[in-house]
């Protein structure tokens, strides 16, 4: 392992010795090799995922480490964190430094990952570490797509020897502006750290599991979840347009896995559990209908756009409180989004209250939903193109990028493609 410092790259160590800052923030985070105590680091406390306590020797060295566990689908978890973390962030130093892995998931090394605002959220100074491995052979990358973690672990321990480089950038200080802003404030420290790797700096970004990127102002999924239950399916050799769901428009039916199969008529085992476990389900283990009649009509190729659209409208779309005639509220609307383009709920229910704004309403009509989906400049072209998958969509993701224009388009893995060329 090697150790870079800003001094030896001809920098003045006084720029970051005197200021030893609170926060570390490290990349990449490949695999559990990137966790281990660093030269040059002070006593690190790591911020980690709470399913370090369910391993049994992880789980108490992280405890031992003194690290800040965070369930991930705990919205009180989180809130605790953060008040953690800017509790020993302005401790005077009572504390060790907190180790932030910013991207929040691992990657290939191809490119940097939309930072989390976590490590930013307490507007103070961090030290920017870059961590390479100069091999080679990669054997240390464990990201969304590729090798497994035992076979990643069994790859390293084959070689004779694997090298680190370690380097420390200078200490970053936010800017008033910076501190006030926990997002500006970490993509102004991507940029930093991406220049410094040579890489680039994408809005790709993990959503729990699902890789999603910055459409206006929505998050997409790269790949829909959609198109992987679609080959699911037909290599089960079923045909979405044969089913006849016969789903009651805005009433939901919450049907078992066994209730699925028979609808299906999937007798394989496998692919049933496979196919259902892409729907959301409750704490029975149940799904609502609507939203196995909703993505198999998006399978079905013999739709239009305009009808699949009134479909979705007509399956959640609910009676007016007040007034004749249904509206889609933020729960419709955000369970289409999720089910067509794979966006997040909590993003798609802001989008809607934005929408609603517009015209001041609690929901959207017919007319105003296919405005938005068929319509827009650039959510029309998203639904377009999510609605039409590739036969094969395995690979580069054709999302229109709003974020940044011009920029050729993101893979699935968080690298980026060169357009290609008219004779390619």
């Amino acid at each position: 392992m090697s150790y870079i410092s800003p001094a030896s790259k001809g920098l003045s160590s006084a720029s970051w010795v005197p200021c030893w800052p609170p926060f570390e923030c490290f990349w990449p985070l490949l695999s559990s090799f990137s966790c281990g105590h660093l030269p040059g680091c002070k006593s690190l406390v790591l911020l980690r995922s709470s399913f370090g306590n369910q391993l049994q020797d992880g789980g108490t060295l992280l405890r031992f480490n003194q690290a800040i566990l965070v369930s991930r689908h705990d919205p009180a978890s989180r809130r605790r964190v953060v008040e953690e973390v800017r509790r020993r962030a302005t401790s005077g130093g009572k504390w060790p430094q907190v180790l932030f892995f910013p991207e929040g998931t691992c990657s290939n090394k191809k490119a940097l990952l939309k930072f989390k605002p976590g490590a930013f959220i307490a507007g103070v100074p961090v030290q920017p570490v870059l961590i390479r491995y100069p091999n080679s052979l990669d054997t240390t990358s464990w990201a969304w797509r590729g090798p497994g973690v035992l076979k990643v672990l069994w790859l390293t321990a084959s070689q004779p020897c694997s090298i680190v480089d370690v380097e420390f950038l200078p200490v970053y200080h936010p800017s008033p502006e910076e501190s006030r802003d926990p997002t500006l404030y970490a993509n102004n420290v991507q940029r930093v750290m991406a220049q410094a790797l040579g890489i680039p700096a994408t809005e790709c970004e993990f959503v729990g599991n699902l890789p999603v990127i910055v459409v206006g102002r929505l998050k997409v999924a790269l790949e829909p979840q959609l198109w992987e239950l679609g080959k699911v399916l037909r290599k089960a050799g079923l045909s979405p347009g044969c089913v006849d769901t016969g789903a009651e428009p805005g009433r939901s039916r919450m049907i078992s896995q066994e209730e699925f199969a028979r609808q299906l008529q999937l007798s394989d085992v496998q692919t049933v559990s496979g196919a259902f476990s892409y729907f959301q389900q409750d704490a029975e283990g149940l799904a609502d209908f609507r939203d196995v009649a909703l993505a198999l009509a998006a399978l079905d190729g013999g739709r239009s756009l305009e009808e699949l659209t009134r479909l979705a409208f007509e399956l959640f779309a609910e009676e007016q409180a007040e007034g004749p005639g249904r509206l889609l509220y933020k729960d419709g609307f955000s369970t289409i989004l999720h089910l067509l383009l794979g966006s997040p709920r909590p993003a798609a229910m802001t989008l809607h209250a934005e929408l609603c704004q517009v015209e001041p309403s609690q929901g959207l009509s017919l007319c105003q939903f296919q405005n938005f989906s068929l319509r827009d400049p650039l959510y029309g072209k998203l639904f377009n193109t999510y609605l039409r998958p590739p036969h094969n969509p395995r690979g580069t993701s054709q999302i229109p990028n709003a974020s940044s224009p011009g920029h050729p388009p993101a893979l699935a893995n968080g690298t980026v493609q060169a357009p290609k060329q008219k004779d390619d």
